[in-house]
């Protein structure tokens, strides 16, 4: 089984000693978004755990931690995108995270650092030449550190709306996704970066850009060395091409702040969780309640070891 360390919040930079606590005792409680009081007990066990895939925008706080998973496949979702703190009023300085980029490549190699330049987002402020701008400044930056971007365009969830009411935004039309994306494209490429989206409706093939798999069962099989034979993950998105995973985060714990997350929607909730938060609990945040009931959650791998052994 995959476990994905979290499209719900930041684990690396906020949360890497109580994940590394996680590791060391075995297992992790989850709960349930839609039934609080449902709490999933997930080992994780290297026998059954074929890799981790971190999503973050500052895993600088993790460097002294990966030696510890050495038993683990792992890859990085690292999200950079250039926007100021008025849309990310808690992300760190971009030419900081830059250097964590590189430097995070280089001790896992550049296929498994992908570059997330997501949710692209157009205001009165921000234009397409302004993304290209950008885009071809980090793409500068980053080449030979990474062979991946993928890319999306903002989709608007009523819960994460009223947090950008006071940004006007512009429309994406086709018309701009296409100009902006085929721009890209010849940057992307003029870097040896493959350019691919996530859970997008459009169809770019024609511009060279395929449908993404950010939990991608191709990539681990080839770190693992192993084929592995998953289905697509039926909890998310149709648009969406990820493979089956766990999610071990929790919605409203992620402290960047950024006015466009679809999971933090409630910025009381996001102080009180934080505050709740400890390093040596079984839970992101909070303790079991009376009212709680713990289930182990049937966890197996998911390698072809037969076709390894072919």
């Amino acid at each position: 089984m995959i476990i994905s360390a979290s499209r719900r919040t930041d684990i690396p930079a906020f949360y890497s000693d109580w994940f590394t606590n996680r590791i060391n005792e075995g297992f992790v409680f989850v709960r349930n978004p839609m039934n609080i009081h449902q709490i999933s007990r997930i080992t994780l066990n290297p026998s059954v755990v074929d890799c981790i895939v971190f999503w973050t925008k500052n895993p600088s706080h993790m460097f002294d931690k990966l030696p510890l998973y050495s038993k683990y496949n792992y890859y990085f979702q690292f999200t950079l995108t250039p926007y100021s703190h008025r849309l990310e009023p808690n992300v760190t300085d971009k030419k900081a995270i830059i250097s964590v980029f590189q430097r995070l490549s280089k001790f896992l190699g550049k296929n498994r650092t992908i570059w997330r330049y997501d949710p692209i987002i157009l205001t009165e402020d921000i234009s397409v030449d302004d993304h290209v701008s950008w885009f071809l400044k980090l793409s500068d930056s980053l080449a030979g550190f990474t062979t991946k971007c993928v890319i999306s365009f903002l989709d608007l969830y009523k819960k994460s709306e009223k947090n950008l009411l006071g940004i006007k935004l512009v429309p994406l039309t086709s018309e701009k996704i296409i100009e902006l994306t085929n721009k890209f494209v010849q940057i992307a490429h003029a870097h040896n970066i493959e350019l691919v989206t996530c859970a997008e409706e459009i169809d770019l093939s024609k511009l060279g850009v395929n449908h993404g798999h950010c939990i991608d069962d191709k990539l681990i099989s080839e770190i693992a060395g192993i084929p592995i034979i998953l289905n697509k993950d039926k909890t998310q998105r149709a648009e969406c091409g990820c493979v089956a995973s766990i999610d071990i985060g929790a919605y409203n714990t992620c402290a960047h702040g950024c006015l466009y997350c679809y999971a933090n929607f409630d910025a009381n909730s996001v102080k009180k969780n934080f505050s709740m938060h400890r390093t040596d609990s079984p839970l992101l945040f909070g303790v079991v309640g009376e009212n709680d009931r713990v289930t182990d959650r049937k966890m197996i791998s998911c390698f072809d070891v037969q076709q390894k052994l072919l």
